[in-house]
């Protein structure tokens, strides 16, 4: 147990897979998987497998800058939302980073739109390197004003 990361119930996560370094993400044991927001989700197939591609607006609380996103799809499931209602979804693979360890994680894909989250990291990709404290919030520390400001910057130039 003492090598466990400990979490509140909100932190900032990165995911370098799909090229998201800065994402605030609502820590959930009580959901099982992780999804992010995304929105405009298109299958396609690529060298003989299934992949989507997808709009993410990667910034909290705002939906000016929209950033597109590919990846291979793993599975399709269907999840219940925390009102109980059942959505199939795509599921993807893609690497969690969190203080500064890397870790292969599902995700699946949804609207989010309601939430005050983009992006919600659930107990499985938790499993076996966090503790979270519901009482504390951003545990790992915050991204300065400058580094948000230097990737909205890169945001919005590759949304335009």
């Amino acid at each position: 147990m003492q090598d466990l990361i400990t979490l509140g119930w909100r932190e900032w996560l990165s995911l370098p897979d799909l090229d998201l370094p800065l994402m605030a993400a609502k820590i959930d044991t009580g959901a099982k998987s992780s999804c992010l927001h995304t929105f405009q989700i298109d299958p396609f197939v690529k060298e003989g497998q299934d992949w989507v591609r997808f709009a993410v607006h990667p910034m909290q609380d705002s939906n000016d800058v929209v950033v597109w996103r590919e990846a291979r799809v793993k599975d399709q499931r269907e999840v219940s939302d925390s009102g109980g209602h059942k959505e199939k979804r795509y599921v993807i693979e893609t690497a969690l980073l969190l203080n500064g360890l890397r870790k292969p994680i599902e995700m699946t894909l949804t609207n989010r739109d309601t939430m005050r989250f983009r992006m919600l990291l659930g107990r499985t990709a938790m499993n076996g390197m966090c503790l979270v404290n519901p009482q504390l919030s951003w545990c790992l520390g915050a991204p300065s004003k400058a580094q948000l400001d230097d990737q909205e910057q890169v945001w919005i130039n590759e949304s335009t």
